[in-house]
C-alpha cells in the first residue's frame, strides 16, 4: 500500500464512501488503517484536512486527465467526445474519490471550500471552451454556455452514484453512450430550443 499516510487515505476514501464523512470517526479511520487514534494526526493534523486532501487530488487528477485527453485535438466536436468519454470513464473507474467529491463539499472550512471550487470551476471552463467554439463555427447549439456545461457535467458525473463494477454494461460501453447522447443534444440542440 505504500506510506501510511496513502493507506490512511485508501482506507478513508472507503469508509467516507460507505459510510459518509461526518458518520465515520477518527478512530474508524484508525482502526481500519491498523494505527493507534493519536498516530492518524500524525499524517493528518484532522479528519477536515483528510477529506481536503482527497478532494484536492480527485480535482487534479481529474483536470489533469481531462487534459491529456484532448490533448493536440483540433475538431471542436472530437473534442466534445473525448472530453465526455473522459468524463465518464475517470468518475466510474474512481468512483468511491467522485462520490466523496460530490457529497461531501459541506464538511470543508471555508478556505478549503473555496479551493475546491476554484479547481472545479477551472475544469468547467475546459467544456465550457469547447461548448463556445462550437456554437461560434455552427457545430453546437448557441445557448447558454454555463447551463450546458453545468448540464453535461452533472449527467455525467450522476454515475458514480449508480455504478456497478460488476454491472452489465462497461465503463467504455456506459461512456460511449453518454457521448452520443451528449453529442446529439448539442448538435440537434436549435430544433430544442425553438420548441414550446
Amino acid at each position: 500500500m505504500g506510506n501510511m499516510k496513502e493507506k490512511i487515505k485508501y482506507v478513508s476514501i472507503d469508509l467516507f464512501f460507505k459510510k459518509g464523512y461526518f458518520a465515520t470517526s477518527v478512530s474508524d479511520i484508525a482502526r481500519g488503517s491498523g494505527i493507534q487514534k493519536a498516530s492518524m494526526y500524525y499524517h493528518y493534523p484532522s479528519k477536515e484536512e483528510l477529506l481536503f486532501s482527497i478532494l484536492k487530488s480527485t480535482m487534479d487528477d481529474v483536470t489533469a486527465y481531462l487534459k491529456n485527453s484532448i490533448s493536440g485535438i483540433r475538431n471542436v466536436e472530437e473534442q466534445m467526445r473525448t472530453a465526455v468519454q473522459s468524463h465518464v470513464r475517470f468518475h466510474l473507474d474512481r468512483q468511491k474519490e467522485n462520490f466523496i467529491a460530490n457529497s461531501e463539499l459541506r464538511g470543508l472550512t471555508q478556505d478549503h471550500y473555496r479551493i475546491i471550487v476554484k479547481k472545479r470551476y477551472e475544469y468547467e471552463r475546459i467544456f465550457q471552451n469547447i461548448i463556445q467554439k462550437g456554437g461560434e463555427q455552427g457545430i453546437f447549439v448557441k445557448d447558454d454556455v454555463k447551463i450546458l456545461s453545468y448540464a453535461i457535467l452533472t449527467l455525467c458525473t450522476s454515475g458514480a452514484s449508480w455504478f456497478k463494477p460488476t454491472g452489465r454494461l462497461t465503463v467504455d460501453e456506459i461512456a460511449a453512450i453518454y457521448e452520443k447522447f451528449i453529442i446529439n443534444g448539442l448538435k440537434q440542440g436549435q430544433v430544442w430550443s425553438g420548441a414550446t
